[in-house]
């Protein structure tokens, strides 16, 4: 008999587990560096539904770091780009794509009770808070990214945003969320001081997949609980 190919998910975490993945459905806001490989290890995990959130393509830059990136994907839609390969390794996934630019991202409204998770792992601070404060408006969980560039080192931390330390991004985003009354948000996030600090910041291949994984590895885990 031909097997399954969440035969070895199955073994571990057990059915019941995997059937919760399956019906999970989660909003990954930018796949990029890091939200490019949650995006990966939810596929591979078998969560069933997935709607991917970014407006950019695919550039030269991107390849050093960025799951999706190759020479021949340069120039296309990186959630175009990203639904093909989910689909590739679970052609049964449900996969919803938007881009914000179409959408008018500060008026959009894609979240809402039906997700079981959101993940940020956007860039900029306006959009970081405006996803925050949706998913807690709206009692969804969410988990976010903090600063992954500049870095060397992999010692990323799964915290609460109040408990955050050195990175310079965490320090804006629980600050504008102190002002805002908004708690309890779960983060990733590294004590390590930038090796460089340049407006636009440096990446190493390891570093943003890293830090996605372990995002993936909390929301398969709250699922599943």
């Amino acid at each position: 008999m031909e097997e399954n190919w969440k035969d070895r998910t199955e073994k571990l975490i057990g059915k019941i587990a995997l059937e919760k993945l399956e019906k999970a459905k989660v909003i990954i806001y930018g796949i990029g560096g890091v939200g490019g490989y949650v995006v990966e290890a939810l596929a591979r995990a078998g969560v069933g539904n997935l709607c991917l959130v970014d407006p950019d393509k695919i550039s030269i830059s991107n390849i050093n770091r960025q799951i999706h990136s190759n020479l021949k994907t340069v120039g296309k839609s990186k959630i175009e780009v990203m639904r093909k390969r989910i689909l590739e390794i679970n052609p049964k996934a449900n996969v919803e794509i938007f881009n914000p630019k179409e959408l008018d991202f500060e008026e959009q409204d894609l979240i809402n009770t039906t997700y079981s998770y959101v993940v940020d792992a956007v860039d900029t601070v306006k959009t970081k808070l405006k996803v925050i404060e949706k998913a807690k408006k709206e009692g969804v969980k969410i988990i976010s990214a903090m600063g992954a560039g500049n870095k060397l080192d992999c010692n990323f931390i799964v915290s609460d945003i109040e408990k955050t330390e050195v990175c310079p991004l965490a320090k804006v985003i629980r600050k504008e969320l102190k002002k805002k009354n908004i708690k309890d948000v779960k983060v990733v996030y590294s004590k390590e001081e930038p090796v460089i600090r340049k407006r636009v910041p440096a990446s190493i291949s390891y570093v943003p997949g890293v830090m996605g994984l372990i995002i993936a590895g909390e929301v398969i885990k709250d699922i599943i609980k």
